[in-house]
């Protein structure tokens, strides 16, 4: 009988080479046999969700697809099933060590679902696909991989909202557990990138006639409540996802995953109204939050 770890292997590598069928192994993992704590089952959504806009974009195609697919992308999304279905496989009694912290976290997940332990292990997940597909990135356009340094960023401020409230919002901090709880229709954090990015690949305009075509909610996200956390929310997400690896990818307030942080005039464009408005409501907490 394979291992747990080997199970997962074969699942993946047989949806690797067609998109839909990795969405729908994705769904499946996410089903509660008989038995299993059934309140996992609403956090497929977002999961589902931010996975359906890479399909939309083309980034998982095959290599040899009219349309090829991006080779970074298609691995973090291999490490993101590998890292589930192996946690799945072990909860069913399959054998073998886990093969990862994150796996470890997903069992959790499975066995204590909650907003936190989801977070987790989903983070935990994508952080290690970034950490071990670095070079892979390097091979992607300047603006693909700015965007590439969103996602990190908007994933790991989705963490915050619901286990360091006070570091995300600040005084509005009671309100950040319900914006960034994944059960719920509201939480906007996984699906803002599709009014950012046009559903194709590669990019074909340079970065700046993205951003400037970002809408509103996303500029005064990143650039106004985000950008003055940058620094506090790395170190805590690396404290509290166990990944010391991740904070170097900030570096003088730049991401820098992939990225030279001295090209740092994306991250730090003249701010509009709104922007420098919403700095002033919501500072950065001085001490150490939450």
């Amino acid at each position: 009988m394979p291992t747990a770890a080997e199970h997962a292997a074969e699942q993946v590598a047989s949806v690797r080479e067609d998109p839909t069928a990795r969405l729908a192994l994705l769904r499946s993992l996410y089903e509660t046999p008989p038995g299993w704590d059934a309140r996992r089952l609403p956090y497929r959504r977002a999961a589902l969700a931010f996975m359906g806009w890479e399909l939309r974009r083309g980034v998982l195609n095959p290599a040899d697809a009219g349309a090829p697919g991006s080779p970074w992308w298609r691995a973090v999304n291999d490490r993101l099933l590998r890292d589930t279905a192996e946690a799945r496989a072990h909860v069913l009694g399959m054998g073998g060590p886990t093969s990862s912290s994150s796996v470890a976290d997903a069992v959790t997940f499975i066995r204590q679902p909650s907003v936190r332990t989801w977070y987790r292990a989903h983070n935990a997940i994508i952080v290690r696909g970034y950490l071990d597909n670095q070079e892979l990135a390097h091979t992607e356009s300047r603006v693909e991989r700015f965007f590439i340094n969103v996602v990190l960023v908007r994933v790991l401020f989705a963490h915050a909202l619901v286990a360091a409230p006070r570091l995300a919002l600040g005084w509005l901090s009671p309100f950040a557990p319900v914006l960034g709880d994944p059960r719920l229709a509201i939480t906007g954090i996984f699906l803002q990138l599709s009014r950012v990015l046009p559903d194709h690949y590669p990019l074909r305009e340079d970065l700046d006639w993205y951003v400037g075509r970002e809408n509103g909610f996303g500029r005064i996200l990143d650039l106004g409540v985000i950008g003055p956390r940058l620094e506090a929310l790395y170190s805590w997400s690396a404290t509290e996802l166990s990944i010391p690896q991740l904070y170097p990818l900030l570096r003088d307030g730049v991401p820098a995953y992939a990225w030279d942080s001295t090209d740092s005039a994306p991250w730090d464009p003249s701010p509009r109204l709104t922007t420098r408005a919403a700095r002033r409501v919501l500072p950065p907490p001085i001490s150490s939050p939450d």
